[in-house]
């Protein structure tokens, strides 16, 4: 399993608006970035990934799955991109702030810290299994 982090503005798609989808998910779609896409190609079923809220929040508030892997997306007029489908699956019930994330130590390396534009990210295990903690999310 492999660990990811998907942005995404509050005003333009929530984490409430993610839940409501419920189980069917959503389509992440609408990501227009080589490197993002990138990663979106490796995803596979079954991996997770933060739900962060960019903007004035910047904060980890929920954990979603991988639920359809990469395949064209339909809103890309140029058709070099795609998306993959994902699911909610849980709260982080102590949102973790990027201000946060930047003051440990232990984070200093991750993606989010050193590329903080790039929509889509790798979490590593190490990574993804400290944010949780610090979270409160299991």
């Amino acid at each position: 399993m492999a660990y990811w982090l998907f942005k995404t503005e509050a005003d333009t798609f929530s984490w409430d608006m993610q839940k409501s989808r419920g189980a069917k998910g959503e389509p992440w779609s609408g990501v227009h970035n080589f490197a993002a896409a990138k990663h979106m190609k490796a995803m596979k079923k079954g991996d997770l990934g933060f739900f962060y809220h960019t903007g004035d929040e910047k904060r980890i508030v929920g954990i979603v799955e991988v639920i359809g892997e990469y395949r064209p997306d339909p809103t890309d007029d140029t058709a070099r991109f795609g998306l993959v489908d994902v699911k909610a699956v849980r709260d982080v019930p102590r949102p973790v702030t990027l201000a946060a994330i930047k003051a440990d130590a232990k984070l200093k390396d991750m993606v989010l810290v050193r590329e903080p534009r790039l929509s889509v990210q790798p979490v590593t295990p190490e990574q993804w299994k400290y944010i949780a903690k610090l979270g409160g999310a299991k």
